[in-house]
C-alpha cells in the first residue's frame, strides 16, 4: 500500500470516527434521543388554519390480557421539526408507541420551554371514540392516556390528514 493510500485511509478513519461521535446513542431503555430541534411558531402556521380533513379514531388498546380505556382527552399536535424531535425523545418513536406515562415523564427534552400548547387540538375520548374535524392536510401526532386500573400509559400515533378524506385510526 503507497503511503498516499494509507493516509487516505487514516483520513477516511478519522473522519468516520468524529461522525459517529456525533450521532445520537441509545440509553438504557433502547431508544436513541432526536437531535435538539429550537421551537419556532412559524412552523406551526399550517395547523392553524381550517381544512376539510378529519380524523376519526378509537382506542382498542391490550396489553396482557387486560383492555385499556381512555383516561382523559386525545390531544391532536402537529408535526413540526420541534414535535417530532420532541417526541422522538418522549416516545422513541415518530411513528406509533404504547409508553408508561411514569417513563415519559422522567424523559428530559431539549428546550422544555418551548410553549407549543396554543396549537394542540384536544378532543374528548368518548366509549373508546374520538373525532376532529376541519383539519388542514398535514401530518400530526395523536396523543391519549389509557389504563385498565393501574399505571396509566400513553399512546402515541402519527397520522397524515388529507382534504375532503377522513382518516380512521385505531390506537
Amino acid at each position: 500500500m503507497s503511503m498516499r493510500s494509507a493516509s487516505t485511509l487514516a483520513a477516511a478513519a478519522a473522519i468516520t470516527a468524529a461522525l459517529s461521535a456525533c450521532a445520537p446513542v441509545p440509553g438504557p431503555s433502547g431508544y436513541a434521543p432526536a437531535p435538539p430541534a429550537a421551537f419556532n411558531a412559524a412552523d406551526f402556521g399550517w395547523s392553524t388554519r381550517t381544512g376539510t380533513a378529519g380524523i376519526a379514531g378509537s382506542v382498542a388498546y391490550g396489553r396482557d390480557g387486560q383492555s385499556f380505556a381512555c383516561t382523559g382527552s386525545v390531544a391532536l399536535t402537529p408535526d413540526t421539526p420541534y414535535t417530532r424531535a420532541r417526541f422522538q425523545t418522549l416516545y422513541g418513536s415518530t411513528d406509533q408507541a404504547a409508553v408508561p406515562e411514569a417513563v415519559i415523564r422522567a424523559r428530559t427534552v431539549a428546550d422544555p420551554n418551548g410553549d407549543y400548547r396554543s396549537y394542540v387540538r384536544s378532543a374528548t375520548c368518548a366509549n373508546g371514540r374520538f373525532r376532529f374535524d376541519g383539519l388542514p392536510d398535514g401530518g400530526w401526532f395523536l396523543i391519549t392516556p389509557v389504563s385498565a386500573g393501574g399505571d396509566r400509559i400513553v399512546l402515541m400515533r402519527h397520522v397524515v390528514t388529507r382534504a375532503g378524506t377522513t382518516a380512521n385510526v385505531t390506537l
